[in-house]
């Protein structure tokens, strides 16, 4: 069982990809799954990533506050900023930039943590920076979006902040405290957590590319290459500002990661509860979390062979 998990983590961004091709090409059983269940799925994602923390993670912020400083400022500026920029730019359709701009305004994505450890990056300053950045969300993210997406649409700041504490905090203090009050039952499931979260991750990526295949084909490659640019311009820019700061090689590998790669399924969750009017705003999302897998094994293999 232990090795089809291992599998099953290592070729994530394979699997999202064949589950997003098939979701295309053959949409019919992915749309009889209703758009419901979407949350209950990232909650059980937010659910496995709390299972996975423990005091010490936490410890980073007191004793490495500079480092988790400059990767959530860096996540919370660098992504909203080119997601806006890149909208305008391309002169994309309301419903289009919506989706982009709920993308980039995100926190950063579990996968990030995984990517971190297979560049050999600083692991622990990643694990720091997810944690602080979706602690962050349910204030950030709908101010955000406000900020950046309400001078074309009414955003439910509110009923978005608490969209995003039921399905990422919660789950996530849910996690946490199973883990802390029922060590022996953490230990044993922590095995196989990855292969679960990425069998979720590849589930929401085909329901939600099911239910937009139609619209994916038609405005598909140009929001594919926003997506694109978004994500590598994220972790180019991660990298800089790190080096900048004057951070070690593996400080810069995990705040690059941590930068580029969002919480995509929390922005179609977010556009497929809060912006029903705008159904092609849930497609960056989805585009998204299959690329930033593909881009992540890349940039991890990449990683992994540099030396200070």
């Amino acid at each position: 069982m232990k090795k089809i998990c291992d599998f099953i983590s290592r070729w994530m961004g394979a699997l999202v990809l064949a589950i997003a091709v098939v979701a295309v090409a053959v949409p019919a059983p992915f749309e009889s799954i209703g758009t419901w269940v979407i949350n209950p799925m990232l909650g059980l994602i937010m659910f496995g990533m709390g299972m996975t923390l423990s005091p010490h993670d936490f410890q980073i912020l007191l004793r490495r506050p500079k480092d988790v400083l400059i990767g959530t400022t860096a996540q919370f500026l660098i992504m909203p900023a080119l997601a806006w920029l890149l909208t305008v730019l391309f002169q994309l359709p309301e419903e289009l930039a919506l989706g982009v701009i709920l993308v980039g305004c995100c926190p950063g994505g579990t996968a990030s943590n995984v990517i971190t450890y297979l560049a050999k990056g600083d692991l622990a300053l990643s694990v720091g920076v997810t944690a602080t950045s979706t602690i962050l969300a349910p204030l950030m993210t709908p101010f955000l979006v406000w900020l950046l997406a309400g001078t074309f649409v009414h955003v439910d700041t509110v009923g978005m902040l608490m969209s995003i504490v039921y399905v990422i905090i919660l789950p996530i203090i849910a996690g946490f405290l199973i883990q802390h009050y029922l060590p022996t039952l953490t230990q044993r499931a922590v095995t196989y957590l990855p292969a679960f979260s990425t069998l979720m991750i590849t589930g929401l990526v085909g329901i939600v590319v099911g239910h937009n295949a139609s619209r994916l084909l038609t405005g598909g490659m140009v929001v594919l290459l926003v997506v694109v640019v978004h994500n590598l311009c994220g972790l180019l820019l991660g990298y800089g500002v790190s080096r900048l700061c004057g951070l070690s090689l593996a400080k810069r590998k995990a705040l690059s990661i941590e930068v580029g790669m969002q919480n995509s399924g929390l922005a179609s969750s977010l556009a497929t509860i809060h912006f029903a009017a705008f159904p092609m705003a849930a497609i960056p999302g989805a585009i998204f979390s299959v690329w930033h897998n593909i881009s992540g094994a890349l940039v991890a293999r990449m990683f992994s062979n540099m030396r200070e």
